[in-house]
């Protein structure tokens, strides 16, 4: 029905890896599937998977870059986030370093200490015809002005 959410903790492709609470992982990671962050990462985490998805849950936290294609944050990520189909930064996410997102979700209490970046979709899609009118009408308004700054000298 309509507003109904979509099921986020179901498993994208399948498999779930968990970094468990008490867990230091050095190093970077490469991963399809799930992979859930309760521990920490130092290194980068990295997936080509296009169903990929990595949650920094509450007790959490990643030093490096995130470079997948969704990324669930609710813990700490102290480096750029790079998601190729959707970043959600929950009510205790703290961020430091540039969110690259395509779509975005951003709960109440979330903190970003850094610049977002909206990365858009190539498009075949022409320009709209009135904004086209518009733009051809300041051309002419522009060329005539320059005619008349001739004619004053």
């Amino acid at each position: 029905m309509f507003g109904a959410e979509k099921n986020t903790n179901s498993s994208s492709s399948g498999s779930i890896t968990l970094i468990a609470q008490g867990t230091t992982l050095t190093g970077d990671i490469h991963f399809s599937g799930n992979l859930e962050v309760e521990g920490t990462v130092i290194g980068n985490i990295v997936s080509a998977d296009e169903k990929a998805r990595v949650r920094v849950l509450n007790s959490g936290s990643v030093v490096g870059d995130i470079e997948v294609a969704s990324i669930v944050i609710n813990g700490n990520a102290k480096g750029d986030l790079y998601a190729s189909q959707v970043i959600k930064l929950a009510a205790k996410a703290v961020v430091q370093g540039s969110v690259h997102y395509k779509l975005i979700e951003i709960e109440k209490g979330a903190e970003v200490a850094g610049s977002f970046v909206y990365h858009q979709e190539t498009s075949n899609v022409t320009q709209f015809p009135a904004d086209s009118k518009e733009f051809s009408r300041e051309s002419k308004l522009d060329n005539k002005n320059m005619q008349s700054d001739k004619d004053i000298v």
